[in-house]
């Protein structure tokens, strides 16, 4: 498209300023303020980096292009910066070494910071404070469970320096709705305002794709896929014999609630519910039975497997008892008055959405999912209310209360869906499943002792969790094996042609089965900041990212200029 044309469509009157929404900064630990940050006086803004999406990603990206001096737009289409830590309220899935390696030094900044943050604002008891590892929902998932505003709050801490001096710009509430490209590289961005309609243009010699769907791909004509590759394709050992473009994991609109003993807050009852308390998922292998039941699929074995629910927290036998899965307070954490009880965000089994697929959907479809998912998660809160079996033979726990404060919404529900697979580029180098998956790689080494995952000389980074598959659109049931302690391979943050575009999100190069693994929290924040550090490298040596990979000097001096910043690019040797 023309450039001239691309800005003159935009609905801008001459001399209009464009105002950017409140970001808000928590003042206490349970009140948030507005505060005004940025005012746009012209239709177009130029930076070296925009970077559209807001998440982990997106924010890591931002704070490492930031910390090398150069100039971000950064946009979000929510109120919430921080993914699917804040407005999507899941809790850090992490692996077990989390708290000495496996991660960036800026990503171990960042949680020890949230800890702080809660030593510093909240009344935690004198043992929870001292604690070092301190773990205010001591939820199961993970060693540092906690509410989605105190992470906001913290990723805001870390960019208001960068606004305050003017390096920042910080968008959120807008929406990238179009592309100015040439050839094989992007110009610019129009960005609209989800409050006003206002357009701005946005242009920059980088653009970075951080969204939770990698929606800057079909906008800029960057080659994807979606969905599942066939075993021909990839070779992979978990692959289906056919490929299914439309085949991805279920999403999940997540909430949190407490319980306060003797009291009533059931919810007026969904308007699905019927539908949902009588519908059991049509996957293969079978479902266990109902999906709203105290019982599941073992995402393992497949076979039905037992779960527990007390809110209380008390144990459950062998089951598991969900309410401590993801708990993100736990009340015995803080002097006592301050929680009037435990609370618990509910990202589980019972509410994976696998009815339709938000990829590619029309706004239509999306919002038509996007609430039948919330009718879903509604239906959940409704049966733990009134028919979840309790331990005196009763049924229903009236005293469950959802916290829509929590996640900084009115229903009560997150502010956007958990999403676990995006779109993802067609890269210079794919992670398949014979380089990280355990009994794929042992089959491809012939070591079935092997601990390791593929060494790659391109390393930018590492993580680590299990392959990870939930049930899907395409009707899969769950899909999860082991992996190995993996490295993030340069050549997977590479589109195949487009020069100055990169993923920041769940849209980098790997499959299907390998974004099993790829997906989770740290692992997002490590490849954006590598990415945010690319992007200043490229500038800096005056090249395009692929040339760094391709020239072994400029690729020696940008590991080392990431290992001095404090990201690893290998685990330490069993």
């Amino acid at each position: 498209m023309n450039r001239r044309n691309f800005i003159e469509r935009l609905s801008i009157s001459s001399g209009a300023a464009l105002t950017a929404p409140l970001l808000t900064f928590p003042a206490t630990a349970h009140s948030l303020v507005g505060q005004s940050f940025w005012r746009v006086g012209q239709a177009e803004r130029k930076v070296d980096l925009v970077i559209a999406g807001g998440g982990l990603g997106g924010c890591a990206a931002a704070l490492a292009a930031l910390r090398n001096k150069l100039t971000v737009v950064l946009t979000e289409e929510t109120d919430w910066i921080g993914g699917q830590l804040t407005q999507q309220g899941v809790p850090p899935d992490e692996h077990q070494w989390i708290e000495t390696h496996g991660a960036t030094k800026l990503y171990r900044d960042f949680r020890n910071a949230i800890r702080n943050y809660y030593r510093q604002n909240y009344p935690l008891t004198e043992s929870a404070k001292t604690r070092p590892n301190l773990n205010p929902g001591d939820g199961v998932v993970s060693k540092l469970c906690h509410e989605p505003r105190v992470a906001l709050a913290v990723l805001q801490q870390m960019l208001a320096p960068y606004i305050s001096a003017g390096q920042l710009t910080v968008l959120i509430e807008h929406k990238i709705t179009g592309a100015d490209v040439s050839g094989d590289k992007v110009r610019a961005l129009k960005a609209v305002s989800q409050q006003t309609g206002n357009e701005v243009i946005l242009s920059a010699s980088y653009f970075v794709d951080a969204t939770e769907l990698g929606d800057l791909l079909p906008l800029t004509g960057t080659e994807f896929v979606t969905g599942a590759e066939s075993r021909q394709e990839t070779r992979e050992l978990h692959a289906p014999e056919k490929a299914d473009p439309d085949n991805c994991q279920a999403f999940t609109m997540c909430f949190a609630m407490d319980y306060i003993p003797g009291t009533n807050h059931v919810i007026d009852k969904p308007k699905e519910y019927d539908f949902w308390r009588n519908y059991t998922p049509k996957v293969t292998p079978v479902w266990s039975g109902k999906l709203l039941d105290l019982a599941y699929s073992n995402p393992k074995t497949l076979e039905p497997k037992k779960l527990g629910f007390h809110p209380e927290g008390v144990s459950t036998g062998d089951s598991l008892n969900l309410w401590n899965y993801r708990r993100i307070i736990s009340k015995d954490n803080f002097k006592p008055g301050t929680y009037a009880g435990d609370i618990s965000s509910v990202n589980w089994p019972q509410n994976d959405y696998s009815l339709g697929n938000l990829i590619g959907a029309s706004e239509k479809d999306f919002k038509k999912h996007v609430e039948r998912a919330k009718q879903l998660s509604l239906s959940l809160l409704y049966w733990l209310q009134t028919e979840a079996p309790r331990p005196d033979g009763g049924l229903g726990w009236t005293g469950l209360r959802l916290r829509g404060d929590m996640m900084g919404t009115e229903d009560g529900l997150a502010k956007y869906p958990y999403i676990r697979e995006s779109r993802r580029i067609k890269a210079v180098f794919t992670v398949l499943e014979e380089h990280v998956g355990a009994d794929n790689r042992a089959l491809i080494t012939g070591k079935k002792t092997d601990n390791t995952a593929a060494e790659f000389s391109d390393s930018v980074g590492v993580g680590y969790y299990h392959i990870d598959l939930h049930p899907s659109t395409g009707g899969n049931n769950y899909i999860d094996f082991g992996s190995l302690p993996f490295q993030i391979p340069l050549g997977a943050l590479l589109p195949k042609r487009v020069e100055n575009l990169l993923p920041a999100n769940k849209n980098i190069g790997t499959t299907h089965i390998t974004n099993g693994c790829y997906r989770l929290h740290p692992v997002e924040w490590s490849i954006g900041e590598a990415v945010g550090m690319l992007v200043a490298y490229s500038l800096d040596k005056k090249v395009i990212p692929r040339v760094v990979r391709e020239k072994e000097q400029l690729l020696d001096g940008f590991q080392t200029m990431i290992r001095s910043q404090g990201i690893e690019t290998q685990w330490p040797k069993p």
